[in-house]
């Protein structure tokens, strides 16, 4: 398959964590996995022509009104767009990354907030509070394999999905239409490959347990958007987004596992077009 160029945003944020963990999860791959793709490259991305490399990317955790912003001032944001929406090239979002590929994102003014979308959800900015409110949790995650130890996951002014939208072509018309409520511009797939990439439904592949529970014993009426706890970790086609950020710690099975879904899609995507 050859080499593989997996790009992280370096405009703000934690890009250089997320490389050095990138690197040690394709050394750690095991043998059967690098068969056909035993060269990886990654990069930092700050340019259109560097994104342009890229067959796959991260965007960190970060500042994502600062990110969007600086990308705005890059010439970035449209070629991000493109990259997610119009390509569906394989694309991670980590915490202000998440946020970045919401379809919708509210506590957000109008026009503070530039998104990228890709993610068919709605995302609650800094659910957990303040900077002073972060912390840790070990999280059962099933989608690295059965019998896993517990991700220890950081939480830093998380984000959470707070509702799962019904997939549409062009714009969530109606989350336009809430207060305090952005919105991402609609794009369409390129072409049958990038088509192929797409999802229409968003799989939850983690959820902070508990909260429903806790409600219910406090007397609370409980939405049934919230039965299934905190939500904070999302995959739809080839865009997949973490509320929490695997980079800050050292372990590299979420990087690991993430590289091998680049490694099928490319796959998949080389085939597509030699058909």
């Amino acid at each position: 398959m050859g080499c593989i160029t997996v790009g992280v945003l370096a405009l703000q944020g934690a890009f250089y964590e997320h490389i050095q963990l990138l690197k040690s999860a394709a050394a750690d791959l095991p043998a059967k996995d690098r068969s056909s793709a035993s060269q990886w490259e990654f990069i930092e991305v700050r340019t259109p022509q560097e994104l342009e490399r890229c067959d796959a990317l991260v965007l960190p955790g970060g500042e994502s009104t600062t990110m969007a912003l600086v990308a705005a001032r890059s010439n970035l944001l449209e070629p991000l767009r493109d990259f997610v929406k119009v390509h569906r090239r394989p694309t991670w979002g980590t915490c202000a990354g998440l946020i970045l590929l919401a379809e919708s994102a509210n506590r957000t003014k109008q026009g503070g907030q530039d998104l990228i979308g890709g993610l068919d959800v709605r995302v609650n900015r800094n659910h957990f509070g303040r900077q002073t409110e972060s912390f840790q949790a070990p999280l059962d995650l099933p989608f690295l394999g059965a019998n896993q130890p517990a991700f220890p996951a950081v939480f830093i002014r998380a984000p959470v999905v707070e509702k799962i939208l019904p997939h549409q072509e062009g714009e969530q018309v109606a989350e336009a239409q809430r207060e305090e409520t952005v919105i991402a511009p609609a794009r369409q797939a390129e072409d049958e490959a990038a088509r192929q990439a797409m999802a229409d439904s968003v799989e939850v592949l983690a959820a902070l347990p508990g909260r429903a529970a806790r409600l219910a014993c406090q007397g609370t009426p409980i939405n049934a958007d919230d039965e299934t706890g905190d939500i904070i970790a999302v995959r739809q086609g080839n865009v997949f987004g973490t509320s929490f950020h695997p980079e800050l710690t050292d372990d590299a099975r979420i990087h690991a596992w993430w590289l091998r879904q680049v490694e099928e899609s490319v796959r998949k995507r080389q085939a597509a077009h030699h058909t």
